[in-house]
């Protein structure tokens, strides 16, 4: 009787079709069995908007790969039943990728089914608010800087440049970055905003319309590693002045998916390029990242990065100005 009437419950989700060849979002109400299977069922408490999220919900790209789905590439929450002995009722839970709104519905509902390899539990010392400020951005930062110092990184090799700082992944890279000791270098397309950088831990905010590319397949040595948002001319800048054995961790196109390079700086300066993907990372380092941003790459300008938590009705109306480019850090979004 209990697990027939949780399957009948309804509840709102905001999930994405195609329909006559267009992309159409809307709020929907929704059982258990609308959803894709998976062995937990979570209350969603919090969601964040990534700019995968605002591309997925807009149609402005493909990210989908099966209609229809309940948008969110994350969440937290509370779950309410675990067919998977890892969890019980009235667990503080997360997840990030996994495929959540790409494969499976995703956390844009006020209840989510996902797989119980999916989940990770809330680490210690972060409330579901705090969680969903870092969110899928955070995480993948982290992650870049956690591959980064695998591959041998340290502060005392001299300063990490981030570009698209002013995004979720940057803020949060800068502030984790500057927590671990190192001297960061952000690179912005927003001058107003250069003090907000500075205040994240930022020593050094660079113009990027003042940027000169160079063309030689190496420049003068600038920088000891780089997280990259932007991809194109920018990443291919990054190749011919990060110095030696440095690590440049690629972890968005916003500005282009090109690369336009030689393999002259990965040859004689040994510059490492590493792929970073948030969204299919394994369980053992998913858990691994996340207790480390809990501990010694901990946010502490959390409050200043979450620009604004809105309301979940107002969903909708929240897409336009991320791809805009309008948005300063995170966006959350007050599920339930």
């Amino acid at each position: 009787m209990i697990g027939r009437m949780t399957t009948q419950r309804r509840f709102k989700a905001y999930r994405i079709h195609e329909e006559n060849r267009k992309i159409v979002a809307r709020f929907e109400s929704l059982t258990l069995d609308d959803l894709t299977a998976g062995e937990v069922v979570v209350r969603v408490t919090h969601s964040g908007i990534n700019y995968k999220d605002a591309l997925a919900a807009t149609g402005a790209g493909r990210i989908l790969r099966r209609y229809p789905l309940v948008g969110g590439i994350d969440f937290a929450g509370i779950v309410e039943s675990s067919g998977d002995a890892r969890y019980t009722a009235g667990d503080p839970v997360l997840v990030t990728g996994c495929g959540l709104s790409e494969t499976v519905d995703g956390g844009y509902s006020e209840i989510a089914r996902v797989s119980g390899d999916a989940v990770i539990p809330l680490p210690p010392g972060l409330d579901a608010l705090g969680a969903m400020t870092i969110g899928t951005a955070g995480f993948t930062a982290a992650l870049a800087i956690h591959r980064m110092e695998h591959n041998g990184q340290t502060p005392a090799k001299g300063p990490i440049v981030v570009t698209g700082a002013t995004g979720g992944v940057g803020s949060l890279a800068i502030d984790m970055l500057a927590r671990r000791g190192y001297e960061v270098v952000a690179v912005s397309g927003k001058a107003q905003h250069a003090e907000y950088l500075r205040a994240l831990g930022a020593a050094t905010v660079l113009a990027r319309q003042e940027i000169d590319y160079g063309s030689k397949p190496l420049e003068a040595e600038r920088f000891a590693g780089a997280i990259d948002n932007v991809g194109g001319e920018m990443l291919t800048w990054l190749t011919r002045t990060v110095g030696y054995w440095g690590n440049i961790a690629s972890v968005g196109l916003a500005g282009s998916p090109k690369l336009e390079t030689t393999v002259v700086p990965f040859i004689l300066r040994g510059v490492n390029l590493l792929g970073i993907n948030s969204s299919a990372t394994p369980r053992e380092p998913r858990l691994a990242v996340w207790q480390r941003i809990a501990a010694d790459l901990a946010p502490r300008h959390l409050d200043r990065i979450r620009a604004r938590t809105i309301r979940f009705d107002e969903l909708p109306g929240a897409f336009g100005a991320l791809l805009e480019g309008g948005m300063v850090g995170r966006t959350v979004v007050a599920i339930g």
